[in-house]
């Protein structure tokens, strides 16, 4: 029997589609508390997935209360001190986790594990928390009522077998190309500068330590880490105007943009990529909201910006922990108003809890596609390593976004180009 088959004509209280981490630990709090979940993934797990795979100090205290975390540091997940940056003039800072001032994450260290590792564990405490998993199971389109509230989903199987599953609530984790969130039209693009990545993984690469590395360039960044058992993940991150070459042949194109670059390419001279280059974007997609009549969005079918701040998973596990009591409220009420009222409630939530993040993300991003104002924030922070080590904690999601985005540090950040600007400035001349 496929994997579809026996789904056929079942019900459930709550339908998700994704079985990556947003779907695994939504399904997770969803069961502990007594629903009846069942997860629909197209894909066979273990399966591999284009990601930076580093999950944030905080993303600890959520593996922790799923009772992962010891499996997941017991898998030989890599623990990752830091964030070092490098910006186009070479000028490069290094914050440090522990070494915020006022601030202390769960743990003083991220974790960085084989996405087919990690989402196996997520998946394995979802089914053992009671969750039905359904793998090779392909959504194609949303059941509606008249009205058109979601009650369920329609999917295929492999052998193009159509079959309909009912629930209660549908909820889209199924990532950057939500067919949920497309479906439900709240599918939009931020206006920022959009970016591709191609994502891999080698063996032997030079001088990995115990940060990330990212090392911006004019045309693109690369980001290197350590993701455990001597294995190094390695994501080349460039414009999608380069896209169309960059999909046709992804493992020489980014051979070719390391080779070009004499900082980086000696240290992959004597390594070995060990799995395929995989290609993921373009970035900058979000929904208008993360709710519908009947229907919920959570991790990156919610939201997505650009991987530059490597928080996608800590995104993915506290936005499922923020949903689950929501779902609940929702199952329980006693109409259909009351329902979305409590979908509407995760949403304000959710935007309550992110908003400040992506402030900053947005202002991550604009350096990196600015050059010139990247080297001067490199320059600012590598003078003021407690500046570096905020910095590098707002992006471990355990300092305030506001610790970042309060005018004096903006000014402090931006302080030499005011002062070239101000010196460059001609005096005014007394005419009288």
């Amino acid at each position: 029997m496929s994997p579809v088959s026996a789904v056929r004509s079942r019900r459930a209280q709550v339908v998700i589609v994704g079985g990556g981490p947003a779907g695994a630990a939504s399904a997770y709090f969803l069961a502990r508390a007594g629903v009846d979940v069942m997860i629909l993934d197209r894909a066979r797990f273990p399966r591999d997935k284009p990601c930076s795979e580093y999950m944030s100090p905080q993303a600890s205290r959520i593996l922790n209360d799923m009772g992962l975390l010891s499996r997941v540091e017991n898998a030989g997940a890599a623990r990752l001190a830091g964030m070092r940056v490098r910006a186009p003039d070479g000028t490069t800072f290094h914050g440090r986790f522990a070494d915020v001032d006022g601030y202390h994450g769960f743990r003083d260290r991220g974790l960085a594990l084989r996405r087919t590792v990690l989402d196996t564990l997520l998946l394995a405490r979802a089914r053992e928390a009671g969750a039905h998993v359904v793998e090779g199971a392909r959504v194609t389109s949303l059941a509606r009522e008249q009205s058109g509230r979601v009650i369920g989903v329609d999917l295929v199987d492999r052998g193009d077998s159509q079959s309909t599953v009912l629930a209660a609530i549908v909820i889209g984790a199924d990532g950057l190309r939500s067919i949920v969130s497309r479906r439900l039209g709240l599918a939009a693009t931020r206006r920022a500068q959009r970016r591709l990545a191609l994502v891999t993984h080698f063996v032997g690469v030079d001088g990995i330590g115990d940060s990330g590395e990212m090392h911006v360039e004019h045309d693109g960044y690369v980001g290197l880490a350590d993701v455990g058992g001597g294995v190094s993940n390695v994501a080349v991150v460039v414009p999608t105007s380069r896209a169309r070459r960059a999909a046709g042949d992804p493992a020489s194109f980014m051979d070719d943009w390391i080779r070009r670059r004499p900082h980086i390419a000696p240290r992959f001279a004597r390594a070995m990529r060990v799995s395929p280059v995989l290609a993921t974007g373009p970035f900058a997609s979000a929904s208008r909201r993360a709710w519908a009549p009947g229907a919920a969005l959570v991790g990156d079918a919610a939201d997505f910006f650009d991987p530059f701040t490597g928080e996608g998973i800590y995104a993915a596990l506290r936005g499922a922990e923020l949903l689950a009591p929501h779902v609940a409220r929702a199952l329980s009420a006693t109409s259909a108003i009351d329902a979305d009222a409590a979908l509407k409630a995760y949403d304000r939530e959710r935007v309550h809890e992110f908003s400040g993040k992506w402030a900053v993300e947005r202002l991550i991003g604009a350096a990196v596609s600015f050059p010139p104002l990247m080297n001067i924030a490199a320059h600012s922070l590598a003078l003021r390593p407690a500046m570096a080590h905020t910095m590098v904690g707002v992006t471990g999601d355990f300092v305030p976004a506001r610790e970042v985005l309060r005018p004096g540090y903006l000014l402090r950040l931006v302080a030499p180009w005011l002062l070239r600007a101000t010196t460059a400035t001609p005096a005014l001349t007394n005419t009288d």
